[in-house]
């Protein structure tokens, strides 16, 4: 596994770039609510949530019960469902790796397994366990980091949570560059777009996520046969 990690490790480095200043930031401001690195481990670990991770600071800051909590990061990451029914066929056969793959699964996360193609001498299995792994471990480091030193540094952290939308911004430039059909890429776009507009900023993500999800499952067959001639 040593080996495969050392592969994938160039893959991931847009996620390390992304995930340490981020995670930092999250790190300072749990330290600043009165918990220290121990937490910020823990949450990094057992949520992995990133957003969620900054909600649950806030919530848990006003007094919030755990129910509450576990409710509302349920809420805010519903998404990783969509994510996951179109990553079905490549987490077949992934054995023991499934159910940490599963957990794993984050936006960026998602963009590299969905776009990466593994190396000739890894397993495809093994080669999405690594970028999992990896980028949980860039999380993990930069929360740990930011709870145990932030309160060394002083500076102005607004607009440091854009990160992770350039980020996968990034991420998605890449696939459109890697990737000939481009259909899938326009109804993505197109239909969160429309439901903005129809639905306002409060509501209109749920319903898109699910119009694209039936979208995308009903073209199956056309945009796969597509891919195959492209």
């Amino acid at each position: 596994m040593k080996n495969v990690i050392k592969k994938t490790f160039k893959y991931t480095l847009p996620v390390l770039f992304g995930y340490i200043p981020l995670g930092f930031a999250f790190g300072i401001l749990l330290q600043s609510a009165g918990y220290g690195p121990i937490w910020a481990f823990f949450m990094s670990v057992f949520i992995y949530a990133g957003t969620g991770q900054f909600l649950c600071v806030e919530l848990l800051a006003v007094g919030a019960s755990i129910p509450q909590v576990i409710l509302m990061t349920f809420l805010l990451h519903f998404r990783h469902f969509f994510y996951g029914l179109s990553l079905i066929n490549k987490y077949k056969g992934t054995g023991k790796f499934k159910l940490y793959m599963i957990f794993g699964l984050t936006d960026e996360t998602y963009a590299l397994v969905s776009t990466s193609k593994p190396p000739k001498d890894v397993k495809p299995s093994h080669f999405y366990t690594a970028i999992t792994l990896l980028n949980h471990c860039y999380w993990i480091t930069g929360s740990v980091l930011g709870a145990s030193f932030g309160s060394l540094f002083t500076f102005n952290s607004k607009g440091i949570d854009f990160v992770m939308t350039a980020l996968f911004a990034v991420l998605v430039v890449e696939q459109w560059k890697s990737n000939k059909n481009h259909i899938p890429a326009l109804i993505g776009f197109a239909v969160p777009v429309l439901s903005l507009i129809i639905l306002g900023a409060d509501n209109f993500l749920i319903p898109a996520l699910f119009i694209v999800s039936v979208l995308l499952m009903c073209l199956r067959p056309m945009l796969e046969e597509k891919g195959e001639r492209l």
